[in-house]
């Protein structure tokens, strides 16, 4: 059995923000069956060393970023654990990255955790466990090559996985020495970013191979509208760029299995009439004669919540009415408050999250809407193929990856999983939703697409093999290195 660390700020099901966490719970044990054994070193936030009885000390700093250090190891839901415990700078009230805003010291605490890792995988830990393969996550996790490189070792793989570029990981330059970082370091082909630090670039850099959560975003980050300053590194290193789609849990997302909704599968749709009628009467609706339409989404502009607010007027007089359940930007929020007073009985609203009633929703709904003006990767709308609740994407990342848009050849040929919409604005999301009302109408044809998309293979299985093949690679380029 090969060895991989993999070096995160979260992860499911002990910590969890976004998307990343459910990527870092799902590839240990995705990965297992391909010979890899993954461990996942995240910070000791409160409460987690406890959660996964983590007793035993694998390796111990006598400093680390300015005050002592150490990694325990423990189990949670099959997954190897490693917690680095420092105090000074994980052990504080709120989330992960804050409470209620960023805390000040964030460049300091997660380049903590890309030198522990880096020291984890230079020398290995006490009972004996060494990776061949360092797989490091987003900004937090950035500067874990970059260490690496710095000490001189050249027998470990490096893998940086975006998972959304946005967050590039910038610190001051005067913050250069506390995060043990040289000035050599400091240049515009290294971690230097428009005067600052970023961890996200150092790793975009330095690592063996950089990966994205699906092809198509891979594609994007090397043009300057999706890119966000950093196309030019990202088309520099395109030899080393891939995109590999996410999964899910088909477990925990089943019908056929869901204990928060009537059971149905793609075999019969029966239980799913139940759960839509049970969706309209918890959400206030009145008798809703076209499709049904859920969100499920932060409310932020780039979730395109707000080309929502502009065209959910013509959708609902069409015939469609809508259940939103989400929370975000203040002003979206208030979009979505008056649409729901404006449109009683074809708009109902939940601010907030509930996994439950996200359960729920995907039970009952018709149709997901998943607008993003970008999306990495999206599991939102793999959970409405799941669920028989057809997708309504925007033609961009993992959505255009994952959903076969229903034009007339796709739905001629049978292949047709949902719809796309492109450009990423109002009018081509509200002549795509004319269309979804239109085809919904074709009760049989609706069904086949639903069915269809019950059918796709949504989970880790070609995914974990892209990794694994990845792997296998780096190592075998490292062997022939050294």
């Amino acid at each position: 059995m090969r060895h991989v660390l993999s070096v995160t700020s979260e992860c499911v099901p002990l910590i969890k923000t976004g998307g990343l966490a459910d990527v870092a719970g799902a590839l240990p044990g995705a990965l297992s069956g391909h010979g890899w054994h993954m461990r996942t070193l995240l910070p000791a936030y409160p409460g987690l060393i406890k959660k996964v009885d983590a007793r035993t000390v694998v390796f111990t700093f006598k400093a680390l970023m300015g005050g002592p250090a150490r990694v325990l190891a423990g189990t949670t839901g099959g997954i190897d654990v490693l917690l680095l415990d420092a105090p000074h700078l994980f052990d504080r009230p709120g989330g992960p990255y804050g409470n209620p805003t960023d805390f000040s010291d964030n460049p300091v605490r997660f380049a903590a955790l890309s030198f522990a890792a880096a020291q984890i995988a230079e020398h290995g830990l006490t009972d004996g466990w060494r990776p061949q393969v360092v797989h490091a996550h987003d900004w937090q996790a950035g500067l874990t090559p970059t260490y690496l490189k710095i000490a001189g070792v050249h027998d470990v793989a490096t893998v940086m996985t975006v998972h959304n570029i946005a967050f590039q990981g910038l610190a001051p330059a005067a913050m250069l020495g506390t995060m043990d970082l040289p000035l050599s370091e400091y240049t515009a082909e290294g971690l230097e970013y428009w005067g600052q630090i970023s961890t996200l670039k150092a790793g975009l850099v330095d690592a063996g191979a950089i990966t994205t959560v699906s092809p198509t975003y891979a594609a994007e980050l090397m043009r300057s509208d999706f890119g966000m300053g950093l196309e030019g590194v990202m088309a520099a290193r395109s030899d080393r760029l891939s995109g590999i789609l996410n999964g899910i849990d088909m477990e925990v997302w089943d019908p056929a299995q869901d204990p928060l909704i009537t059971p149905y599968s793609a075999a019969s749709l029966k239980g799913k009439s139940a759960n839509r009628k049970a969706l309209i009467a918890e959400f206030g609706l009145s008798a809703v004669n076209g499709p049904l339409a859920i969100i499920v989404s932060r409310l932020t502009a780039q979730k395109g919540m707000d080309l929502v607010a502009a065209t959910a007027a013509q959708f609902v007089e069409a015939g469609g009415a809508l259940a939103i359940l989400g929370s975000g930007d203040p002003q979206i929020e208030d979009q979505m408050r008056l649409l729901a007073r404006n449109h009683p009985g074809k708009v109902g609203l939940r601010i907030g999250y509930d996994e439950a009633l996200s359960h729920r929703m995907f039970g009952g709904g018709d149709v997901v809407l998943v607008p993003s003006r970008f999306e990495p990767c999206g599991l939102t709308q793999l959970y409405g193929l799941r669920y028989g609740t057809v997708p309504v994407v925007a033609a961009t990342g993992g959505l255009a990856d994952s959903v076969i848009h229903a034009n007339v050849m796709a739905r001629s040929s049978g292949v047709a999983t949902g719809f796309q919409f492109h450009p990423v604005d109002e009018m081509a999301l509200a002549h795509c939703l004319r269309d979804v009302i239109a085809q919904f109408s074709h009760k049989s044809g609706w069904t086949r697409m639903q069915k269809r998309g019950m059918k796709q293979a949504l989970g880790w299985e070609a995914s974990s093999a892209a990794y694994a093949a990845l792997y296998e690679n780096l190592t075998d380029e490292c062997r022939r290195a050294t």
